[in-house]
């Protein structure tokens, strides 16, 4: 078999409803809607969530909390991926995003301390955990907060 020879499956393609197209057809006239009310109309129809006027699920029940608008997003790494880099090199954010460790920088990147680090590293990021802080300087890097 060969890629032009692929086609479906017999039976898996259903042809489409063709409505609103003669009296033979079956699906003439009023084209499966019915004669009248408000769905037989153009632009008929209600809004999702209407309950008929009854008092709709998402406002009968009780909310919860709030979203800060103002939140920081961090894009968090651990201390672990940093082993890639060679020894004395400069970390920057911009650096981790070249080497795809960090895919997207939101309003910085935060290094939290998980696994170890054997390589002695100037990081330069915008936050970083006590516990990263500690394994970098123990590892003989430096540890700088922009």
């Amino acid at each position: 078999m060969k890629l032009h020879e692929l086609k479906p499956a017999e039976g898996s393609k259903k042809s489409p409803k063709r409505i609103g197209r003669g009296t033979a057809s079956g699906w003439g006239k009023t084209a499966g809607r019915g004669q009248d009310g408000q769905n037989s109309r153009s632009g008929g129809g209600t809004r999702p969530g209407f309950e008929g006027g009854q008092m709709p699920l998402y406002r009968r029940l009780p909310k919860r909390g709030f979203t800060n608008i103002f939140a920081k997003q961090y894009s968090c790494i651990n201390v672990d991926r940093l082993n890639v880099f060679e020894d004395g090199t400069e970390v920057t954010q911009e650096l981790l995003v070249e080497k795809r460790i960090v895919r997207k920088i939101h309003d910085g990147v935060k290094i939290l301390g998980n696994g170890n680090l054997e390589k002695n590293l100037t990081v330069k990021v915008s936050k970083l955990s006590k516990a990263a802080a500690e394994k970098i300087t123990a590892a003989g890097g430096k540890v700088e907060v922009i």
